[in-house]
């Protein structure tokens, strides 16, 4: 069975809100079947207003956070760690709302922070992180959602690198609401096979976020794609494979996740060859 292709709302627009609903038809004329909805500010997004739009277009819906400042389970202050929660929750809130499984994204820390730390504190904050994440699973799990917790690169955190890390992370946490998911971008930076890191995974994979190594147009750079298809078809996953990449028209944006110039003429574009290079390889038969 072929996965699901999805693409992020990230690749046109920063921050997503209710009134974008002709983002939602137009992922769904490109020939998408999924999107992914990156929820910056909960109170722009109303389930009420796009639950109508996504069902019409038979859009399967994704929910991804956006961790950067004041966002951060491992926060020394308690009052940080309860607002992030809170967060997340919100997150909950909306999957709900639009029938999503899962509410996906690096959720253990704020993103950006990288530092050299000393054994204990490192030790410290992945104690936290994981007994903070252990409360936020008990309420995805009361509620029918998981949580796809996403490794992200050496550049953007120096908590969860690569599946292993998520993994492990995943063992602490100790609920069942607790799963991983990856992105072919970050693993191209941290992972030295991608079939093993996937086959890894196995079963707790929920998740798949695909990008090239550049963030350009998938099947247009290093990433070994067929090790990455194979992989994914050893472990039956059946879930969805998402186009994440991000607008350079949103200049904070851009800036933060260093995209300094086109891919491609139009966003449009972009997601349109990426997509068909998708449905290709996913096409090629089980040798």
């Amino acid at each position: 069975m072929q996965p699901t292709f999805g693409a992020s709302t990230w690749l046109w627009t920063s921050p997503f809100d209710s009134k974008q609903t002709a983002l939602i038809e137009a992922i769904a004329a490109l020939g998408f079947e999924a999107v992914e909805l990156p929820i910056e500010d909960p109170a722009l997004v109303d389930p009420a207003v796009l639950g109508p739009v996504i069902e019409a277009t038979g859009l399967k819906v994704h929910i991804c956070g956006a961790f950067g400042p004041g966002r951060d389970l491992t926060d020394p202050d308690a009052a940080v760690r309860a607002s992030t929660r809170g967060y997340i929750s919100s997150l909950m809130n909306i999957a709900e709302g639009l029938g999503a499984d899962f509410v996906a994204g690096p959720m253990y820390s704020r993103v950006g922070k990288a530092r050299q730390l000393h054994p204990d504190e490192r030790k410290r904050e992945w104690d936290l992180a994981a007994s903070e994440l252990r409360t936020v699973a008990r309420e995805a799990g009361d509620r029918g959602l998981a949580l796809a917790i996403e490794p992200i690169n050496r550049f953007e955190t120096d908590l969860v690198n690569n599946t292993a890390d998520a993994l492990r992370l995943v063992r602490d946490i100790d609920h069942p609401a607790a799963k991983v998911m990856i992105d072919s971008f970050h693993m191209t930076i941290e992972e030295a096979d991608l079939g093993a890191a996937i086959r890894l995974a196995g079963e707790d994979l929920i998740h798949v976020q695909v990008s090239e190594n550049h963030r350009g147009v998938t099947g247009t750079g290093l990433t070994h794609w067929t090790s990455f298809r194979d992989a994914l078809r050893e472990i039956r996953y059946t879930g969805s494979v998402v186009i994440e990449s991000f607008t350079p028209d949103n200049r904070d944006l851009a800036g933060a996740v260093c995209i300094w110039k086109r891919f491609t003429a139009d966003q449009d574009e972009f997601a349109s060859r990426g997509l068909a290079f998708l449905k290709t390889l996913f096409a090629q038969p089980q040798p």
